[in-house]
């Protein structure tokens, strides 16, 4: 993963996500032409007139830039379908940031624009693969040769030596194909499977969620491969793999009292020692580190928490994710309600925000699929 660059006297670790963001996802256009059963913008075929213009994009960049560099991300609908991409990239790139986008497999991907890419200095281009086979993959794209186009283009970009992020979305469709998944991200030669568990919003539907119990052996899962897989493991909307990950690590002996106490997670944020992953030195959240800016220029906590903090038309980005109540709020572990709000792991885990608020309508809820019991409730229950 990327390290946040050093600077204005900080070192990785010290990042304040009060004051500054640790990635930036920017929805550049709505367009796609894909139809995924579980789109989270819910594309339309054409972009959005009301979208951020070129000049807009850049004055964007330069705030983003002065929020100590953050990761950036080029995203949609299907960021392709923008004719002033890679124009913006170059921009960006020019100014020492990192960027990274994340187009549909279409068409729209040609092999000169892959070699654009290259040449602008991409850091990292992503794809969404979410099946081992056309029949699964394509079925959740919802476009038949969806599956061999995005195969044909990772090949080229293998060719390219261009690093290679994977997304999958994991939901009841495609559950059942993990093992065959991660052999096929070894053979496609990626730097990073990035898991996505589903969150009922925009197309997403509750029914295609995993149960609890099934996020939890999802992540067991995912822990065992981290340690022989030879691609980088991320996971989004899955904040409590970083728990399982803590725990599987105590029982095993590589992390013990006298290096991370359960008391530790109360007061500091522990999430690059226990996770190991070589990513966010802290436990990065919607909202918490993590802020999306759509095609229209509102600010939201994550795309999957479509909850408006303000407009970077109206306010300055940063003014926006340091001072909007609904960011504040996600930046307030201890204000939690529930479970996550007493739990040891609030701090490097908090549940996913996102999908708290998509099932019981409260953003600061807590997580509906986590089979976790908290230290708290289990001594209090003792007592009873």
């Amino acid at each position: 993963m990327f390290m946040h660059s050093v600077g204005k006297g900080e070192y990785p670790g010290t990042i304040d996500f009060n004051e500054y963001p640790y990635i930036v996802i920017w929805e550049v256009t709505r367009a796609c032409q894909l139809k995924c059963v579980h789109c989270r913008a819910d594309a339309q075929n054409t972009p959005d007139p009301r979208e951020l213009t070129s000049e807009e994009g850049f004055k964007l960049i330069d705030e983003i830039y002065e929020m100590n560099n953050p990761m950036l991300v080029f995203t949609g609908g299907d960021c392709m379908m923008r004719e002033d991409l890679f124009d913006l990239a170059e921009y960006a790139v020019k100014k020492g940031m990192r960027v990274s986008m994340t187009p549909s497999a279409t068409d729209n991907v040609t092999k000169e624009r892959m070699e654009r890419a290259k040449e602008v200095g991409l850091s990292r281009w992503a794809f969404s693969l979410d099946g081992p086979t056309p029949e699964v993959h394509d079925h959740f794209r919802g476009t038949p040769g969806s599956f061999d186009l995005t195969i044909e283009k990772v090949r080229y970009l293998n060719e390219l030596n261009m690093p290679l992020q994977l997304n999958t979305v994991i939901s009841k469709y495609n559950y059942g194909y993990l093992e065959q998944m991660a052999e096929l991200m070894k053979d496609l030669k990626v730097v990073m499977w990035y898991i996505f568990l589903l969150v009922p919003t925009g197309r997403g539907q509750l029914d295609a969620c995993l149960s609890p119990a099934e996020h939890e052996k999802v992540f067991q899962w995912l822990y065992e491969l981290s340690k022989t897989a030879p691609y980088d493991i991320k996971t989004t909307a899955a904040q409590h793999y970083r728990r399982v990950v803590f725990q599987q690590k105590t029982r095993e002996n590589i992390v013990n009292k006298g290096d991370i106490r359960y008391e530790d997670t109360l007061t500091k944020d522990m999430a690059s020692v226990i996770d190991g992953l070589k990513r966010a030195p802290k436990g990065v959240n919607d909202g918490n580190g993590f802020v999306f800016i759509s095609h229209t220029g509102d600010v939201m906590p994550s795309g999957l928490l479509p909850l408006v903090g303000g407009n970077v038309r109206e306010k300055s980005l940063a003014d926006i994710y340091r001072h909007s109540q609904i960011f504040m709020d996600l930046r307030s572990p201890d204000q939690y309600k529930g479970k996550c709000g007493v739990c040891e792991f609030r701090y490097v885990c908090g549940g996913s925000r996102s999908r708290t608020y998509a099932v019981t309508g409260d953003y600061m809820e807590s997580e509906p699929f986590c089979v976790y019991i908290p230290q708290a409730i289990r001594k209090k229950t003792a007592k009873v």
